[in-house]
């Protein structure tokens, strides 16, 4: 989760945030990316995914959770201090790693290819891998993109070609949150007849429906990430809110 959508008091996960974690833990037990033992989280908000991971590796491995815009009240709130295995820094941290995980975090960059490449140069050991994730397609950027400081929206065949640029090669790739793409549809038509300025804080990412609507939900998320991961297994996309991809340091 971003800090900026960070809800003020404790609430429920949103079932959009587990289902991507699901999935992506998904494409890192394929990969083998769960027997790493030295693991950053790039832009790692609240470092709740980076905990969940953290709790599916291997005794002994490390996760560093890496935000610009950490402080040590950040620390102190998010519990890191201490606690094994994982640690959080403001600033980029020292050492390579067996993989780094970039999930939502280019599109923040205003010189996405300059940070990536430095990253990769940096932090990435030889044949480690990259798990990375950005908002797709430039025609849904609305006013929820821009109260996040989103740079950008990118087409997938950008994001490869980034990729590709920076060094890495690419594994796997595809699209995900195919359900999701007519709502933000719908609301990009309303925005473009409307003109909404951006909000000055983007909307907590918190879930406050009951149990049926969160089965409901979470149902649905899951066949959608299902058919997402079978697209991508069979070396076809689904268009889908978020493009991703799994690539390698050679």
């Amino acid at each position: 989760m971003d800090l900026r959508e960070r809800p003020s008091e404790p609430a429920a996960r949103h079932p959009w945030e587990q289902t991507r974690f699901d999935f992506f833990l998904r494409v890192l037990q394929d990969g083998g990316g769960l027997a790493a033992s030295s693991v950053l989280d790039v832009g790692s908000g609240d470092a709740w995914f980076a905990r969940q991971l953290l709790a599916r590796l291997a005794s002994g491995a490390r996760v560093t959770c890496w935000d610009t815009e950490y402080t040590e009240q950040h620390a102190r709130s998010l519990g890191a201090n201490g606690e094994p295995g994982l640690s959080l820094v403001a600033v980029r941290p020292q050492g390579r790693h067996e993989l780094v995980m970039a999930l939502d975090v280019l599109e923040h960059v205003q010189d996405d290819l300059a940070f990536l490449r430095e990253t990769v140069e940096q932090n990435m050991a030889g044949g480690a891998h990259l798990l990375m994730s950005v908002p797709a397609w430039p025609s849904l950027y609305t006013s929820h993109d821009a109260a996040l400081l989103h740079y950008r929206r990118y087409r997938p065949q950008e994001a490869a070609s980034l990729l590709r640029s920076a060094g890495l090669q690419l594994v796997r790739s595809g699209g995900l949150f195919s359900a999701l793409l007519l709502p933000r549809l719908v609301r990009r038509g309303v925005e473009l007849v409307t003109r909404p300025a951006p909000p000055h804080q983007a909307p907590a990412l918190a879930w406050q429906h009951g149990p049926a609507l969160t089965r409901l939900v979470r149902s649905v998320l899951s066949i959608d990430s299902a058919a997402c991961r079978w697209a991508s297994s069979h070396d076809r996309s689904l268009p889908g809110l978020s493009w991703w991809a799994w690539c390698r340091k050679p």
